[in-house]
């Protein structure tokens, strides 16, 4: 599966999906529009290792509801994300049974060395 789960309204996820470009063959999904489904979430942990690999701990809500001052178990993280899309680190890409996760200069140069190659 080809598959970009982003969000719209974000300048970074539009920034880093015109560096990607052609994106062709991949789905688009708009996490605040369609929201991530347990299976859906299920297959990205199950690439990326665990639910806190794909938690934002840069989210607004997660400072608003000092998350960070509690001790989290993976059941918290993967309940959070499917509780609201911020709680998801952007862009989740999966190509080719990899996943990039996040926004850093290095996973996205992985993600592009991948899609493009």
């Amino acid at each position: 599966m080809k598959k970009i789960y982003h969000l719209s309204t974000c300048d970074t996820c539009k920034r880093i999906l015109n560096a990607l470009k052609p994106l062709d063959d991949f789905q688009l999904q708009d996490i605040k529009t369609e929201s991530i489904t347990p299976q859906q979430l299920e297959e990205m942990k199950n690439l990326s290792g665990s639910y806190e690999t794909l938690f934002s701990k840069r989210a607004r809500l997660y400072k608003e509801r000092g998350l960070g001052s509690q001790t989290l178990s993976e059941d918290d993280y993967k309940d959070l994300i499917l509780e609201h899309y911020t709680f998801l680190k952007r862009p989740v890409i999966l190509s080719n049974s990899k996943i990039f996760v996040g926004n850093s200069k290095k996973t996205i140069a992985l993600a592009k060395e991948n899609i493009h190659s």
